[in-house]
């Protein structure tokens, strides 16, 4: 499901700002992108999303800002190490025969020149920050995902309106499939020049039990009905049934492929192509559900 969040949270002079941002995705995935301060933090944002989103490909971006002085106070510089790198780098220019000037720029970009504050090093210092902005985010990302969930579902529920009347027309149409088989039947005897007599034939009665045995859909029609039973269930679900829905989808696919197969008959087969139209339309739809 797609959806956007945007939440953010200040105090003692810092800000954490977190968006999230989803699309419609089979499975679950993650990207999450932090400052470098704070990514021992990752594996609690991922559970506290996780605990919201089940599904889906969700994008977390998470910034920090704080005013000037506060950064000063969370840096400081080795300078002993500064002096060593700018002796290294012209003692390498001088060997090499290289010109150019050791900069500040340069030198500030050395690993450890600049080092993190001993009192902002701690990751854990930021969560509750983090935590607050994060809450806001998924709240908005949440109200999101909830408006086009109730689209989803008046659209799947018209596709199960659909379906079910295709369903209870073939209901209709099953009993007669038999008699409509043996007066065919019966009619290509007489075309062939068989009389048959008064009384039917025992091989012709054994060859229409037979079909009737052979193209009973009674049982598909039943389980049609309880996975559209399960459909209602699923809607009064206060969890995620998208991957439930998808099951569903291929149950219902595969009894209506077993009630074309077994039906042998013109009108049942139009709408078995009728339902498979309805039920792939639903299988999209519910791949979107979370």
């Amino acid at each position: 499901m797609t959806g956007h969040g945007r939440g953010e949270a200040t105090a003692d002079g810092h800000k954490a700002t977190v968006e999230l941002s989803s699309v419609n995705r089979r499975q679950s995935e993650m990207s999450i992108h932090l400052p470098r301060e704070i990514e021992p933090l990752e594996a609690r944002i991922r559970n506290e999303l996780n605990r919201q989103v089940s599904r889906g490909r969700l994008t977390v971006k998470v910034t920090l800002h704080t005013t000037g002085k506060e950064v000063s106070g969370r840096y400081r510089l080795n300078l002993a190490l500064a002096r060593a790198y700018v002796r290294e780098l012209r003692h390498v220019a001088k060997d090499l025969e290289l010109d150019g000037v050791v900069t500040l720029e340069m030198v500030a970009r050395a690993p450890g020149v600049l080092q993190a504050d001993d009192s902002w090093a701690e990751a854990d210092r930021y969560w509750p920050l983090v935590d607050a902005a994060l809450g806001k985010a998924v709240a908005g990302l949440v109200r999101m995902r909830e408006r086009e969930g109730a689209h989803l579902e008046r659209d799947l529920r018209k596709r199960v309106r659909a379906l079910r009347g295709a369903v209870v027309r073939i209901g209709r149409e099953a009993p007669k499939v038999v008699v409509r088989y043996r007066e065919a039947l019966r009619e290509r005897i007489a075309a062939a020049g068989v009389e048959l007599p008064q009384v039917e034939d025992e091989r012709l009665l054994r060859e229409v039990i037979y079909f009737a045995d052979r193209s009973d859909i009674a049982e598909e029609l039943t389980r049609l009905e309880s996975h559209f039973k399960q459909f209602e269930d699923c809607l009064k679900a206060g969890e995620p049934v998208g991957r439930t829905l998808d099951f569903l989808a291929q149950e219902m696919n595969r009894e209506v492929n077993t009630i074309g197969s077994k039906a042998n008959d013109s009108i049942i087969s139009r709408e078995v192509v009728q339902l498979k139209a309805e039920l792939e339309k639903f299988r999209e739809q519910a791949q979107n559900v979370e």
